[in-house]
C-alpha cells in the first residue's frame, strides 16, 4: 500500500500564492424558527448552551475587519448562514454593511445569505435588492415533499410561508437561488422537483443529499453525529445512495436536452468543471478541503460547516487572528486528510477524477479491503457520473473547440 501523501506544512506556506479563502458566518448560531427533522445544525445549541447565540456588534466588527484584511484578493464574499440569520433583524445587517464599507480597503464586497424564507418582508427584500445581496432560499420541492421535513417549532407545515417569502423577493427583483435537500421522501421524484423549482423562478439550484448517522436519545431529537461515532445508525430520513444518483440523473437527462444555458444545477456545473480540469467550485469535489471556514456567533472557527464539533475547533478570532487560524497546522492537516484517508478502492476508481471522494462527512461505509471508509453515497455518485460521462466529455470537447456546450442537446451517446 502506498504511503499517504506527505507535504511539509512550512513548505506549503512558502509555496502558496495570495491568501484567498471563504467563510460561512453564523451570527445567530444554530438559532432557528424551524424544526426540520434532517437539520444537522440544530444540535449545536447544546454545544453552545452556556451562551446566547447572538453575535455582538464588537465581534461583528472584528470578524469583518479580519476577514477582509486576511484575503489578499480584490474581491471578498460574505456568506451569512445559520440557523436562521434573519432572526437578528435588519439593523444587524445594516451595521454589517457599514462595517464592510469601513474596512473594504478598496476591495469589492459581495454578500449572500441563506434563509428559510419565513421572515421575509417587503422591507427585507427591498434592503437585499438595494444592496445586491444574493439570497438562497431553502425549499425542498412541491408542498408534500417540503412539508414532510420542513416544519416550524409547533410541527406545522411551512410551504405556504416559504412561497410567500419567495414571491416577495420576486416582487422586489431580489436575486435568489434555491437549495433543496434530497431525502427519503424525494426518492424517484427528481424531475418533478426540478420542474417545480423552475416554476418558482429559480434558475440556480443546489441539491444536497440528506445522508446522516444519528444516535437516538430518550425525550430529545436524535443527535446527528460525525463519521466514526460509536453506536450511530443510519438516519431514517436519509436518501438511499442509488436513489440520490437516480434523482440527479433524472434531472440531468431533461436538463441536458432542454435547459442547458438557461438553468444551472451546481452538481452539473461542477462535474463539467472536473472533466475540463477547471476548479469545480464545490468543496466536496476538491482534492482537499477546509477552505471554507465556519465562524460561529462567539468567534469560534471550524474547518467546515459539517464538522462543528469540539474536536475540530481551530480557534477563536478574539484569541488568534483569522489569518493565523487559516494558516494553522490543524486546518492544513484537516484539509489534507480528505485525500490521505481515501481507501485503495477509491484511489483506483475511474470516477476519482470527478468525485475526489466527495465530502468526508459521508464516509461511513467500510471499504472492501477494510483500509478506510468510503462514501456512503458512492453507488449513487457512480450511477450519476457513469451515465452523465459521455455528455460531459462531449461538452468539454465543445468548450475546447470554442463552441457552445449547449450544442450537447443534439448529441446522442454511442450505445
Amino acid at each position: 500500500m502506498r504511503k499517504p501523501q506527505s507535504i511539509s506544512f512550512e513548505y506549503a506556506l512558502k509555496q502558496s500564492g495570495p491568501v484567498a479563502f471563504s467563510t460561512m458566518v453564523k451570527p445567530a448560531g444554530s438559532m432557528c424558527n424551524l424544526d426540520c427533522n434532517y437539520c444537522y445544525y440544530l444540535d449545536k445549541s447544546e454545544q453552545y448552551a452556556h451562551n446566547q447565540p447572538v453575535m455582538s456588534e464588537s465581534l461583528l466588527e472584528e470578524y469583518i475587519k479580519q476577514y477582509i484584511t486576511a484575503n489578499d484578493v480584490p474581491e471578498v464574499s460574505f456568506l451569512w448562514h445559520g440557523g436562521e440569520p434573519l432572526l437578528l433583524g435588519i439593523d444587524f445587517y445594516k451595521k454589517a454593511l457599514a462595517l464592510q464599507n469601513k474596512y473594504a480597503l478598496g476591495k469589492e464586497i459581495n454578500n449572500s445569505l441563506q434563509t428559510n424564507g419565513i421572515l421575509l418582508t417587503d422591507e427585507w427584500a427591498d434592503f437585499f435588492s438595494e444592496n445586491n445581496f444574493l439570497i438562497g432560499i431553502s425549499v425542498d420541492g412541491p408542498e408534500d415533499i417540503h412539508n414532510s421535513s420542513r416544519v416550524n417549532k409547533a410541527g406545522k407545515p411551512t410551504f405556504k410561508n416559504v412561497m410567500n417569502g419567495l414571491n416577495i423577493l420576486k416582487k422586489h427583483n431580489t436575486q435568489f437561488n434555491t437549495l433543496s435537500v434530497v431525502n427519503k421522501v424525494s426518492e424517484g421524484r427528481g424531475l418533478e422537483v426540478y420542474q417545480f423549482l423552475k416554476s418558482t423562478g429559480s434558475h440556480y439550484m443546489q441539491f444536497l443529499p440528506a445522508s446522516e448517522h444519528i444516535i437516538e436519545r430518550d425525550g430529545k431529537r436524535p443527535l446527528i453525529v460525525n463519521p466514526g461515532t460509536a453506536g450511530a445508525v443510519y438516519a431514517p430520513w436519509s436518501v438511499s445512495s442509488l436513489a440520490y444518483g437516480e434523482f440527479m440523473f433524472d434531472i440531468f437527462k431533461y436538463w441536458v436536452k432542454n435547459d442547458i444555458g438557461d438553468y444551472f444545477v451546481q452538481l452539473f456545473d461542477s462535474t463539467l468543471a472536473q472533466h475540463s480540469n477547471v476548479a469545480p467550485g464545490l468543496c466536496s469535489m476538491n482534492d482537499t478541503c477546509g477552505e471554507a471556514l465556519v465562524v460561529e456567533h462567539n468567534g469560534d472557527v471550524y474547518p467546515c460547516d459539517h464538522f462543528v464539533y469540539p474536536d475540530f475547533k481551530l480557534g477563536n478570532i478574539l484569541e488568534s487572528s483569522l489569518l493565523d487560524i487559516y494558516r494553522s497546522q490543524k486546518r492544513f492537516d484537516f484539509g489534507l486528510n480528505k485525500k490521505n484517508s481515501l481507501p485503495s478502492e477509491c484511489k483506483s476508481c475511474k470516477y476519482l477524477s470527478v468525485c475526489r471522494g466527495e465530502c468526508p462527512k459521508h464516509r461511513f461505509e467500510t471499504s472492501k479491503l477494510n483500509d478506510g471508509n468510503r462514501n456512503s453515497l458512492c453507488e449513487g455518485f457512480k450511477f450519476f457520473f457513469n451515465n452523465s460521462w459521455p455528455y460531459m466529455e462531449y461538452m468539454r470537447d465543445l468548450l475546447i473547440a470554442g463552441k457552445s456546450p449547449q450544442l450537447v442537446k443534439y448529441f446522442t451517446p454511442k450505445q
